[in-house]
């Protein structure tokens, strides 16, 4: 069995595809489904991800691809393949300035402005959160907080949860293997504490409700997800989002969230679901007028609505969890960045003429 990057090895429809994993079947092995097969197989990926990629047509056997329920067969020649050239992730430490709320022997908690990229990824290989940290545990870091060298190459330390690069506000890392395992344990558990503020499309009837869908990746479009329902889609997560009004406007409304579960895009795909997306939200469609006044005086404003803030309002706005080490009950809670706090400003100073869509 090899785990070997081989260089460019077939080309569909002129999109050029790499090599990133390739076994051949032992002889003894029997019928396995080959989602199944690959995730016992292959190290640090899960049963679900593979399932994407064969979904993707990114999953072969013998030069063809297959569906995550093909069953293998001794002799079956797999590949997992990718359609960007393999990339070595290894961090270094770049000068990146961090905005510390707090830190510890074992912690730290950052406050990550909008349109950091969290961890590498592919497009992201350089000028991430994580190489933002490698620099400060490594290079800058001479207090009592830092006391040996942190490697964030490590997986048994570091992130502990993740938000997405254009939405901002508040992330927990940690320092040490127990305290991750601690942690971690924590958002399992739902014993955390996590609310957003954000900024959505349309008015609400209610002062506040509770959405309960199941995410997955959107078959269409593999860069997004949606609601599923769980016997249309049995691999898709359950999540659970709270939402109370904080501040009404014409047309769009101020929001708090609180997530119950943390799935990817939670907020943003629940918001759409009920029909409220977020302001400025390109990829779940709040880079349109949904709501409003049909003039050429509106549509200006929000264009300068958009330039203000280029990105889904949504900030991370505070972080609850008990204290790895010493059981304390910690809580943070963060300021707004300015290009939300100016286009929040800009709405509380708008009044329309009159109400047409």
């Amino acid at each position: 069995m090899s785990n070997d990057q081989s260089p460019i090895i077939n080309a569909v429809e002129d999109d050029l595809l790499w090599e990133r994993w390739r076994c051949e079947v032992d002889k003894g092995q029997g019928k396995e489904r080959i989602d199944k097969y690959l995730a016992e197989h292959m190290t640090n990926t899960s049963r679900s991800r593979i399932q994407a990629a064969a979904d993707a047509g990114n999953v072969w056997v013998n030069g063809e691809p297959v569906a995550s329920n093909y069953r293998v067969k001794p002799g079956d020649v797999i590949q997992v393949l990718l359609d960007h050239e393999p990339h070595d992730f290894t961090i270094t430490p770049e000068n990146i300035p961090l905005n510390i709320v707090y830190e510890d022997e074992d912690l730290l908690v950052v406050n990550k402005p909008a349109g950091l990229v969290v961890h590498p990824g592919h497009g992201n290989y350089e000028h991430t959160l994580l190489h933002a940290l490698a620099w400060h545990f490594n290079v800058q870091c001479d207090n009592v907080q830092c006391t040996k060298s942190i490697d964030i190459n490590d997986p048994s330390i570091g992130l502990v949860h993740r938000i997405d690069k254009d939405t901002s506000g508040l992330l927990l890392i940690a320092k040490t293997p127990e305290a991750k395992a601690h942690l971690a344990r924590q958002f399992f558990d739902h014993t955390t504490e996590r609310t957003y503020n954000a900024l959505v499309w349309g008015t609400f009837k209610e002062d506040s409700g509770t959405i309960e869908g199941a995410l997955a990746r959107d078959n269409r479009d593999r860069t997004i997800y949606r609601v599923w329902d769980l016997e249309e889609c049995p691999q898709a997560k359950e999540a659970v989002t709270h939402w109370r009004v904080l501040e009404r406007f014409p047309y769009v409304t101020l929001v708090e969230c609180r997530l119950e579960t943390g799935r990817t895009h939670q907020i943003r795909v629940h918001m759409k679901h009920i029909g409220h997306p977020l302001f400025a939200d390109d990829k779940y469609g709040g880079m349109e007028i949904l709501k409003g006044l049909r003039t050429q005086r509106y549509k200006q404003y929000i264009e300068n609505c958009f330039a203000l803030c280029p990105r889904q309002v949504l900030h991370a706005k505070t972080l609850g969890f008990t204290h790895p080490r010493t059981g304390e009950r910690m809580f943070f809670d963060s300021e707004w960045p300015e290009d939300m706090s100016a286009l929040i400003a800009k709405w509380r100073a708008y009044e329309p003429a009159q109400q047409v869509l």
